[in-house]
């Protein structure tokens, strides 16, 4: 994989995630089950009460980092689905084993890319969410929002949540000024496995997680 489209994708993710865990209004339990982007803000305000006390994330304590966001982040992420459209057509030719270890790789590659937005979430950081465009009995849907740094002008990002029946709203894709981060992966994966198949992708993700 080439070093400059990780390069892109650092940049995307940094909007991306900062917005996900930046917000300022009331520190309500995200409810799964009850309106779309009200579910996405009470994400946000319940990751970003950590991420302003945690001193261990700030220092950019990667292991520590992992442990946010498996509690605080990937509650509210469907990432199996998130890995799966990435790999696209790719995914189906995958045997249960390698769709578990690219997962597991994919999981770390996101982490590593976007650990430097959880140690730039500041009390300047913040969400302002649009109005809601979407069909409010639809399954499938995105919220959009317009993040704001004390540094930089407005980024918008949307998120695509899917509904499911049991766990209720999850996230499962970003579009960050126009780039949908699983359209951007999505063409990177299809490259590696054209070349070396799908543990070859594995492997190249692993070695980049080192």
């Amino acid at each position: 994989m080439r070093i400059s489209a990780f390069s892109l994708l650092q940049r995307l993710l940094l909007a991306g995630i900062v917005g996900l865990l930046a917000a300022t209004a009331a520190h309500a339990k995200p409810d799964a089950h009850g309106a779309p982007d009200k579910f996405v803000l009470d994400a946000a305000n319940e990751a970003l009460n950590v991420l302003k006390s945690d001193s261990a994330v700030k220092s950019g304590d990667l292991a520590h980092i992992n442990q946010v966001v498996d509690q605080y982040i990937l509650p509210y992420v469907n990432f199996r689905k998130t890995t799966q459209l990435a790999a696209g057509r790719y995914w189906r030719q995958a045997t249960p084993e390698q769709k578990d270890a690219l997962a597991d790789a994919f999981r770390g590659t996101l982490i590593r890319t976007y650990s430097g937005a959880l140690t730039n979430v500041t009390s300047q950081t913040s969400i302002k969410l649009l109005p809601f465009r979407g069909d409010p009995n639809a399954d499938d849907v995105v919220v959009r929002s317009l993040i704001t740094q004390s540094n930089g002008q407005p980024v918008g990002v949307d998120y695509r949540l899917e509904k499911d029946p049991q766990q209720g709203w999850r996230i499962y894709d970003m579009n960050v000024e126009g780039i949908w981060l699983i359209q951007n992966y999505r063409n990177q994966f299809a490259q590696q496995i054209q070349q070396s198949g799908i543990d070859g992708l594995i492997k190249a993700l692993n070695q980049r997680n080192q």
